[in-house]
């Protein structure tokens, strides 16, 4: 199965965000490269929240290039089996953590979509993230991606984070 069958997959299983989860399936019906950084329609990108429950605490990225607190992600690669996959490769470069794992009930699946401009290139992310849990005593890397890497309280992060990523936060507390 190809990555951009398994997103098919994923989003016709994503029982929420019907209007947006309906754009993403039309895009990829559309876009056969809907998947990868070249489609200059935009592309499924993949991320993950990284917390840590027991401290009650998330791990964010100050992204290099926008220069924003987020989550870990970014783009698809031709290597990765499942988007689920993908986010989890994301949320472990970026972090730097080993062992982090998808939270999940069964089979990982999404906490929520967002959709986002993103600068030419680029134009559009269409985000599939999912949440990823730490392992006790786990230690951040920064990657050449961040500028730095921060966990926050989860009371923290409406502080210092945009909205997206505070209803991830949401999402995922409420998935926990």
């Amino acid at each position: 199965m190809s990555l951009h069958d398994d997103a098919v997959l994923v989003l016709k299983d994503y029982g929420d965000q019907e209007e947006l989860r309906q754009r993403y399936l039309e895009h990829l019906e559309a876009h056969s490269d809907g998947m990868w950084k070249s489609c200059g329609a935009g592309h499924i990108t993949a991320s993950a929240l990284v917390v840590a429950p027991e401290r009650g605490r998330v791990l964010l990225t100050l992204h290099r290039k926008l220069g924003i607190w987020l989550q870990m992600g970014g783009h698809c690669e031709p290597g990765d089996p499942t988007l689920a996959a993908a986010a989890l490769r994301e949320a472990t470069e970026e972090s730097g953590i080993e062992g982090l794992t998808l939270l999940s009930s069964g089979a990982p699946a999404p906490v929520r979509l967002d959709r986002h401009a993103i600068p030419a290139p680029c134009h559009w992310h269409l985000d599939v993230q999912y949440a990823a849990l730490a392992p006790a005593g786990a230690m951040e890397r920064i990657s050449a991606e961040s500028l730095e890497l921060r966990w926050f309280a989860y009371d923290e992060v409406p502080e210092v984070a945009d909205e997206s990523v505070v209803r991830l936060l949401e999402r995922t507390r409420a998935a926990l």
